[in-house]
């Protein structure tokens, strides 16, 4: 993706690589279904099965995840606002 002149450089940072909005669409959702997978489980159940699945133990990787999720969604949100999808073929 080239940057057009009017897009700002937090959009094209987000979305550089992506080139239509189901793509945004698909980045969005693994970057929400990862948030969920940060959540500290183990703090929460003590079972086996969920500290040899869930590895993290502490909230840093979901506070991270979260201010980018929504940088990826309100990225997507501007390019929807701005036309910044018109050359998709869906």
């Amino acid at each position: 993706m080239q940057q057009p002149r009017k897009t700002p450089i937090w959009v094209f940072l987000a979305l550089s690589s992506i080139q239509t909005r189901k793509g945004a669409l698909i980045l969005i959702w693994s970057s929400l279904l990862f948030s969920l997978y940060c959540i500290p489980w183990v703090n929460y159940f003590a079972d086996a099965w969920i500290a040899s699945v869930f590895l993290i133990d502490d909230w840093s990787w979901f506070a991270m995840m979260l201010p980018m999720t929504a940088w990826y969604w309100l990225s997507m949100k501007w390019m929807d606002s701005n036309g910044g999808w018109r050359f998709e073929n869906v």
